[in-house]
């Protein structure tokens, strides 16, 4: 009996695996091989997580890499970690919290002042189903930071960016923005406040966003990407918590869903610096290959909207 049982349980455990390297396979990773020396990068939230990783990946190549982070103490032991994994680039901190305007444009200024060049801005920090919170000009945190915050980043940053170019903004978006949708009138309600439709909506905002900044970037020879990373395990889920025994019960789904920052990475990375990407600014990709936008994306109108209504806060927050 006992040996049927180890046998039963070795044969379940050769199928999970087989079935996580099937799905590892099928979630795809960037191919390129294109050298990133004397290329400059700029990640927020390059601290832990997809922007720790993504540093790491892009150092390999040689790239300078700005690691943009609230957290200076934090940043610092990424660096310390990214550097004794990586002979190669070079890497810098530079403090900027996205739920700051002020920060944001002290952090344009310096870099526009110390930086040469600027030939990939990833916009990769975010705020996951916070409770109700606010940003430092009053804004939700999680379209604040997620969206509005880069929104001023990118702005700031998009001279630099084409005195620069050929070069690329990736903007880190999640599949979750499907079922987003965007009400003008309750972006910074607290009554109308749901954690977890508000980090849809400010995704979704991130697909608006790619696909009217690459309007209005077209000729300029500056890209940009909305990406999925996927289910990644990083501490992005730092506001949510789960009792031992749901962690229990999800541990089998985790093995098939949920994925490490390197494979989270890899379609930011793609959207980054594969040759293959040329040409597709304002497009959608997940696992290192282009996908259709969801319809609540496609909306020009709410686009052009949304892009109007970001410049107005973004002008409020000046006086």
């Amino acid at each position: 009996m006992l040996i049927k049982i180890c046998s039963v349980s070795a044969a379940a455990l050769v199928v999970m695996i087989v079935i996580r390297k099937y799905r590892e396979y099928k979630w795809g990773r960037c191919k390129s091989k294109r050298n990133m020396k004397n290329k400059t990068v700029v990640i927020t939230g390059a601290n832990c997580g997809l922007g720790k990783a993504t540093a790491l990946e892009l150092a390999q190549r040689g790239a300078r890499v700005i690691l943009a982070c609230r957290d200076p103490e934090k940043a610092q032991k990424a660096l310390i970690d990214v550097r004794s994994r990586s002979n190669n680039g070079v890497l810098k901190i530079m403090e900027l919290d996205l739920s700051s305007f002020d920060s944001i444009k002290n952090f344009a200024k310096e870099f526009v002042r110390s930086e040469e060049q600027l030939d990939v801005l990833i916009n990769n920090a975010g705020v996951f189903q916070c409770p109700f919170m606010t940003t430092k000009e009053g804004f939700e945190m999680q379209f604040g930071v997620n969206h509005l915050g880069h929104f001023l980043l990118t702005k700031l940053l998009l001279e630099k960016l084409k005195q620069s170019a050929p070069s690329r903004i990736v903007v880190v978006s999640s599949a979750l923005y499907k079922t987003g949708c965007l009400n003008f009138e309750t972006l910074n309600s607290k009554s109308d406040y749901d954690k977890k439709m508000a980090y849809k909506n400010s995704k979704l905002a991130n697909a608006l966003f790619t696909r009217e900044l690459a309007k209005r970037l077209k000729g300029s020879d500056v890209s940009v990407y909305a990406i999925s990373p996927g289910m990644v395990w990083t501490n992005l889920g730092r506001y949510i918590s789960i009792s031992w025994w749901k962690m229990i019960a999800l541990a089998p789904f985790a093995l098939f869903f949920v994925r490490t920052p390197y494979q989270g990475c890899q379609t930011i990375l793609h959207c980054a610096i594969s040759e293959d990407v040329e040409g597709e600014s304002g497009c959608y990709y997940s696992n290192c290959k282009k996908e259709p936008y969801a319809k609540n994306a496609l909306d020009d109108k709410v686009a052009k909207k949304l892009w109007d209504i970001s410049e107005e806060y973004c002008q409020k927050a000046k006086h």
